[in-house]
């Protein structure tokens, strides 16, 4: 869904980009709260799968892939603050390195993919496990469900973006009517990893997984005759995997999926990138002011053999992404004011 130059306006591009840069300058403060020492390696590390997993495109119908837009996998992970920041992280990555999503638009990727899906994802998610039976597999499967929701309301949101601004004289009922239908289905997708690479950790670290925490089933035990919680554990249970452990396994995953699985992805137009053609939204799409870039289209350049240069410029992607978002975390865990609490002081480690 990366909405590349020519398709908004000029103005409503600027306006999209004034809210981009309001919502990270509000993430900014936010993930002061949510960062420390033990989960500020992690989001960088976020933000490196999300870029790996986005080249790894998939077919959802005829002639038309999805890929991973990494909104609530971001929130559940690290929380919606930082979540919003990790992509936005690889936004800028791909936009600037790899020519893809246009420069004049970032404004309007960052709100459409990073807040939208942020957002909503998390509230989605917040209210599923506030209802749903406190455990494990309620995290897995609020997260199922709020990856699922994010995607449309992605598609709604660029929708509403292109009512607004867009270039050509299309029907907005027939982009909503396509954009909707075909993000529906790229929805079970991204559901379907969110749930997947959640689960996984919450099963090695929940203490470090956001969205896990305070949701232990307390013991009960019974007195007189009468159900009570018993007294919390004074010290935690040992973790299954040492944070060291998970970074190294994450980033490892992140290098083969991007430098090598992702030679395997589907070839076809992703959602946005159908409906424009079929729609006619692409009349007066622009050609990428990075075109030329070394890395553009995710190949090295003056690289002959197709696999080698995806291959490279997916690990060069994986680790440009994952030394900025750390760098940019890092920075913000040391600004964290001595009165911040962190949601890691009260985690749980028995989920």
């Amino acid at each position: 869904m990366h909405v590349p130059d020519g398709f908004i306006n000029a103005p409503v591009s600027a306006a999209a980009g004034v809210v981009a840069a309001g919502a990270i300058a509000v993430s900014l403060r936010g993930a002061r709260r949510e960062l420390d020492e033990r989960t500020a390696p992690l989001a960088g590390l976020v933000a490196a799968f999300i870029f790996a997993v986005q080249m790894l495109n998939f077919p959802v119908a005829a002639g038309t892939s999805g890929h991973l837009l990494g909104g609530a996998l971001a929130a559940i992970l690290v929380g919606p603050f930082t979540g919003v920041l990790c992509v936005s992280v690889v936004l800028l990555m791909q936009g600037i390195l790899f020519a893809d999503g246009g420069l004049t638009a970032i404004g309007v990727n960052i709100t459409d993919m990073a807040i939208v899906t942020t957002v909503v994802s998390y509230a989605v998610f917040r209210l599923l496990v506030k209802v749903l039976p406190r455990g494990r597999r309620t995290v897995t499967v609020a997260s199922f469900a709020a990856a699922l929701v994010s995607v449309p309301a992605a598609a709604v949101a660029f929708t509403l973006i292109y009512a607004l601004g867009g270039t050509t004289d299309v029907s907005i009922g027939k982009v909503a009517t396509a954009m909707i239908g075909v993000h529906v289905l790229i929805g079970l997708g991204e559901a379907a990893i969110t749930a997947l690479t959640v689960g996984a950790v919450v099963a090695v670290r929940p203490d470090l997984v956001h969205g896990a925490r305070g949701l232990q089933q307390r013991l009960k035990l019974r007195v007189n005759g009468e159900l009570v919680d018993a007294p919390a554990p004074t010290a935690p249970v040992a973790a299954r995997t040492s944070r060291r452990a998970l970074w190294i396994g994450g980033l490892v995953t992140s290098l083969a999926l991007a430098g090598f699985v992702s030679y395997y992805a589907s070839s076809s137009p992703d959602g946005l990138e159908k409906v424009a053609a079929d729609q006619g939204i692409d009349q007066k799409a622009k050609e990428h002011a990075a075109a030329d870039s070394p890395l553009a289209d995710y190949s090295v350049k003056d690289v002959a053999d197709a696999r080698l240069s995806g291959g490279l410029a997916g690990v060069i992607g994986v680790g440009v992404t994952v030394v900025a978002g750390s760098g940019v975390f890092w920075v913000v865990r040391r600004r964290r004011a001595p009165g911040d609490v962190t949601p890691s002081s009260t985690a749980v480690e028995n989920v």
